[in-house]
């Protein structure tokens, strides 16, 4: 089939099997293109690996520091005449790549949540050993409790008030204002479910209990801050109460450890193009406009460059953090200039100068490009297969 991007709100609902591989090949192509970290880690467990932050750690690791990956998502395989997801595709490529190059890679695409994934995890492990880092990456918008068999819904609402706030329509490209409700008690307890730290503590928990966890072993899970104009439907709303809750994991994690001289972090990262991302109001638009901005200054990165900066700094001696105990890897977005310059053309930003003022084309090339669209030496006129494997049975 011929497969042309399709595009519905914050969502490309056709992916090309071939450009996601170009996209990955891509992002190992800078990897090695920079000096591998010293003292690196060598056996590295992605939960959340398909995509975004997971998939530049999981690249990183493997290309960047010769460890084996093990990576665990959950993605819609393909069949005949309908495509897989995005993260399909960048995990099929991923292993191909990896394989080629003779690193030790397996794959798990299953419900990261469930007490089977950690299970199958660990079998899986114990024919490599020992972690040395995990990388917690799960972004998702439900969760099945593994314990009460409950299924939580995330909610993206401020807390206390009806948000108003200036954002851009991606399909139409038109600003525009956004009005969102306030979220209820039930809202905030359920994001907590979903999006917070105790998932992350079950994995660390089932690991140590295996033997699993190496002495040393590091742990890191993502978060974002942002500026305050995205506050009050990011960190002062439903998502920040579930991050809030991550961080309170991540001293939990970092205690037990710390108990075998490892350390866990949370790594706060800058605002990039992603799936999760894209579904937020007012954060493509500001995306946009940072985009310009740092574009202009030779300081913009993607979660490719994002990740191999965490890299270096999780193992290039001390590891420098805020007074939370963070690793900031959004410095260079929230330096004084930059939002500044930010909080300046913020106000004046309209449809009919949208492109002028903004990145707005850079924003919606980055989203394309995360379902395998616009990269270059694809040829999306051909026939291409949508049926994709793995090089062996997930």
């Amino acid at each position: 089939m011929i497969i042309k991007p399709k595009v519905r709100g914050f969502v490309c609902i056709t992916t090309h099997p071939a450009g996601c591989a170009a996209n990955v090949r891509a992002q190992i192509g800078h990897v090695r293109s920079r000096p591998a970290p010293a003292g690196g880690p060598k056996r590295v467990l992605v939960v959340g690996a398909s995509t975004g932050y997971g998939l530049g750690s999981r690249i990183n690791a493997a290309f960047g520091c010769g460890a084996a990956t093990v990576g665990v998502f959950l993605e819609r395989p393909p069949v005949e005449n309908r495509p897989a997801t995005a993260g399909w595709y960048n995990s099929v490529a991923f292993e191909r790549e990896a394989r080629s190059a003779g690193l030790v890679s397996k794959s798990l695409n299953i419900d990261a949540y469930s007490d089977e994934a950690k299970a199958r995890t660990i079998d899986l492990l114990r024919g490599i050993g020992p972690v040395d880092l995990i990388v917690y990456s799960l972004a998702s918008p439900k969760r099945t409790h593994p314990k009460t068999g409950a299924t939580h819904k995330s909610a993206l609402k401020p807390i206390g008030a009806v948000y108003r706030g200036k954002t851009v329509d991606t399909d139409r490209a038109v600003v525009g204002e956004v009005t969102i409700e306030p979220a209820e008690d039930a809202d905030v307890r359920e994001t907590i479910q979903v999006m917070g730290g105790e998932d992350w503590e079950l994995w660390i928990d089932a690991l140590s209990g295996a033997g699993l966890l190496a002495d040393g072993c590091r742990s890191v899970a993502f978060t974002y801050i942002g500026p305050k104009l995205t506050w009050p439907i990011y960190r002062d709303g439903t998502i920040g109460r579930a991050k809030e809750d991550l961080e309170r994991a991540g001293r939990v994690v970092d205690a037990r450890l710390s108990a075998q001289g490892g350390r866990a972090l949370v790594s706060v990262m800058k605002a990039v193009v992603t799936q999760a991302s894209s579904a937020i109001p007012v954060v493509p638009l500001y995306i946009s406009l940072l985009f310009k901005i740092m574009k202009e200054q030779g300081t913009h990165e993607g979660c490719i460059e994002q990740t191999q900066r965490m890299f270096a700094r999780l193992y290039g001696g001390d590891v420098p953090v805020d007074d939370r105990g963070r690793l900031r890897l959004d410095d260079w977005e929230m330096r004084e200039d930059v939002q500044a310059e930010v909080d300046r053309v913020w106000p004046s930003i309209t449809t009919e100068n949208l492109r002028d003022l903004t990145d707005f084309d850079g924003y919606q090339a980055e989203f394309l490009k995360l379902f395998g669209f616009g990269l270059p030496g694809v040829d999306y006129d051909a026939d291409i297969d949508p049926v994709v494997e793995f090089p062996e049975a997930v």
